[in-house]
Parts: C-alpha cells; sequence; structure tokens
C-alpha cells in the first residue's frame, strides 16, 4: 500500500489549535449570557408549549392508508 506524505493544511492546524485553547480564551459577559439563557430557557420552553399545545392531536398507531392522524 503506498503511503502519502501530504502536508497539513496550515489553516486546519490553526482552526485546530484554536479549538483546543478556547476556554482559555472565553469570558462570560452581557452577550454570552444572553445566548446561554436563550439556549437553556427559551429554546426549551418554546419547545414544551408546541408539546404541551399538540399533545394527543396526532395518533400515528394502528392508522391504515388513507386513515388521518389528526384525531381532534
Amino acid at each position: 500500500m503506498a503511503h502519502l506524505h501530504v502536508k497539513p493544511d496550515p489553516a486546519l492546524l490553526k482552526l485546530e489549535a484554536m479549538q483546543k485553547a478556547r476556554h482559555h480564551h472565553f469570558r462570560f459577559n452581557a452577550r454570552t449570557a444572553r445566548i446561554s439563557f436563550i439556549y437553556m430557557a427559551v429554546v426549551p420552553a418554546i419547545f414544551g408549549w408546541v408539546a404541551y399545545k399538540t399533545d394527543g392531536l396526532y395518533e400515528f398507531r394502528a392508522k391504515r392508508k388513507g386513515d388521518t392522524i389528526y384525531e381532534k
């Protein structure tokens, strides 16, 4: 089997180094706090609200071709 001697891409090496050291340069400020709050509270709240509003509306079991899945 032939061994390929390929020079690694410097941009990928720089990206890898940046990702390994990301925790050294992270600062918790107003912007990152807002983004964290959105992902930890707002997004799950939206999913929960949608799940609550559509609970029991759709039934996927025991349906034949042409039957509707909408139960209300």
